[in-house]
């Protein structure tokens, strides 16, 4: 149940994350309460994962799915690049996180 309190967390950050986007065009209360709701819940998340999950690998894979989660939003939404380098770092990033998992 941890692991699925920590992919929450991570998706959550990534909520998180678009309110931050959000704010930056369009300062409001909607978008304020998006930012500000999608850390606290992400936290609060990521706080209850790490009772079992080690440190680093919690910490590795919430960040992970978060700048992931990011650079995808930002593909899709706000028009940022879909180069070919940018992709495979993705991957990159998945790629490493899913180590660290197996490891750990």
């Amino acid at each position: 149940m941890d692991w699925s309190w920590l992919i929450a967390a991570g998706l959550l950050e990534v909520v998180g994350v678009i309110g931050i986007k959000r704010v930056a065009q369009n300062n409001n209360w909607t978008n304020n309460l998006i930012l500000i709701g999608g850390f606290i819940i992400s936290f609060q998340l990521l706080i209850r994962a790490m009772e079992t999950i080690p440190l680093a690998t919690a910490y590795a894979v919430w960040t992970g799915i978060g700048t992931v989660g990011a650079a995808v939003v930002g593909m899709l939404f706000f028009k940022e690049s879909k180069s070919w380098l940018r992709i495979g770092c993705i991957l990159g990033i998945i790629f490493s996180v899913v180590g660290l998992k197996m490891v750990s």
